[in-house]
């Protein structure tokens, strides 16, 4: 059998303060959304920033910052795994992909 990864790392900031909530078994999780940006050269030569946002899954846990912690506006570095979800709307196919956090840390600027 072919091996494959599904693994990226991130470093941005929340966007907006999370939302929290508890599965049946009672485990906390953590859903929000991180930009990341970049600068590109536009075909004129212009440089210019973009930014790209991202959905993030975090489940409590060793490796993940305490929740009370994550603020929007907070600078985050996160390990995670890609996820597609698929859902229907109007009769039409529908594809969301979040990040899984597998760790999630604080970014400190010194």
């Amino acid at each position: 059998m072919e091996q494959s990864v599904n693994k990226v790392e991130l470093m941005g900031r929340v966007g907006a303060d999370p939302r929290i909530g508890q599965s049946d078994e009672g485990r906390k999780v953590m859903n929000f959304n991180l930009a990341t940006g970049e600068v590109v050269k536009t075909a004129s030569g212009e440089l210019k920033e973009e930014t790209t946002w991202h959905r993030i899954v975090a489940w409590e846990g060793k490796d993940i910052a305490p929740f009370e912690s994550v603020k929007k506006g907070k600078r985050l570095l996160i390990t995670g795994k890609i996820r597609t979800k698929t859902y229907e709307k109007d009769g039409q196919a529908r594809y969301i992909q979040e990040i899984m956090a597998q760790t999630l840390k604080e970014v400190v600027s010194g």
